[in-house]
């Protein structure tokens, strides 16, 4: 497992890169259909793709940042330093809207609209993106014979349980079995393997990455074919990644955290419900306008 896709002479094309760019060309093209299908022009996809990246990014970095401010105010000059730290899903998400709201309002184009236009592309695009997180060994899950009680309690109660693993004697620790048989062991020089050297762990990258897949199926092939208001898919993306995350989370070794909980749980929640509150919104003022 190596994070180097291709070595050309002193260039170093890496897979996490790859797989970003091949999810914001494949991104595009099916946007552009999507937005075709709808009889908008193909050609505003490809202006407005580079603003949700470009938003997203920033963010994604803001709000990691915010999550571990005493860091970032002790070392300012590492707050652009992606490679310290790294970006947080969420926050991309929240910066794409933005980005979305005003490309949207510049070009006179509903942004609700923009928002349907990207949501299959961008759940494909981080299912896609998660084999560039599978090869830098980043995502990573608890080790697999963490008992599930510990994995899906709300509280981060894992590090807790491992603490307590690590003095157990050998003859305590080889009674313990793995759970499931499809762990991972991570190299050393990889973040997973620098904090559970030779242990297998839940690839969690990878649960994420199939239900991202799925996900895209069900909005790429199902509800982009209904007749909605514009936003009901938009918003229908929103309720699915965070159930995704939800579900993905409680096998995360490395969320962030949020008044003791994790950060992912509460920040995906409220997510689901604004957006199944605004999907209620969107039908009803549907359903006046048709009357």
């Amino acid at each position: 497992m190596n994070p180097i896709f291709i070595t050309i002479g002193k260039i170093k094309i890496t897979y996490y890169g790859l797989m970003y760019a091949i999810s914001f060309l494949l991104g595009i093209e099916l946007g552009k259909k999507a937005a075709k299908d709808k009889g908008f022009s193909p050609e505003l996809i490809e202006n407005y793709a580079f603003v949700a990246m470009i938003s997203g990014l920033l963010g994604g970095r803001l709000y990691y940042v915010l999550f571990n401010l005493d860091y970032y105010l002790a070392y300012p000059q590492d707050i652009l330093a992606v490679w310290k730290g790294g970006m947080a899903i969420h926050g991309g998400i929240i910066g794409g809207i933005i980005g979305t709201c005003i490309y949207g309002y510049i070009k006179k184009i509903n942004p609700l609209q923009l928002g349907d236009f990207a949501a299959g592309p961008l759940l494909l695009g981080q299912s896609i993106g998660r084999i560039g997180n599978l090869m830098n060994g980043e995502i990573y899950g608890v080790p697999t014979f963490t008992p599930y009680k510990y994995i899906f309690s709300l509280k981060p109660s894992f590090y807790q349980w491992f603490d307590y693993y690590k003095t157990l004697p050998i003859s305590e620790k080889i009674k313990i079995t793995e759970n499931v048989p499809w762990g991972i062991v991570f190299p050393e020089s990889s973040p997973a393997g620098q904090e559970f050297p030779n242990l297998p762990l839940h690839p969690a990258m990878i649960y994420e990455m199939i239900l991202n897949f799925i996900g895209f199926l069900f909005i790429w092939f199902v509800l982009r074919k209904k007749d909605y208001p514009a936003g009901v898919v938009w918003c229908s993306y929103i309720i699915i990644y965070s159930s995704i995350r939800i579900f993905v989370s409680f096998f995360r070794a490395e969320d962030l955290m949020m008044m003791g909980l994790r950060a992912p749980h509460l920040v995906s929640l409220a997510m689901i419900i604004i957006a199944s509150i605004f999907i209620i919104f969107l039908n009803k003022k549907n359903k006046i306008i048709e009357n």
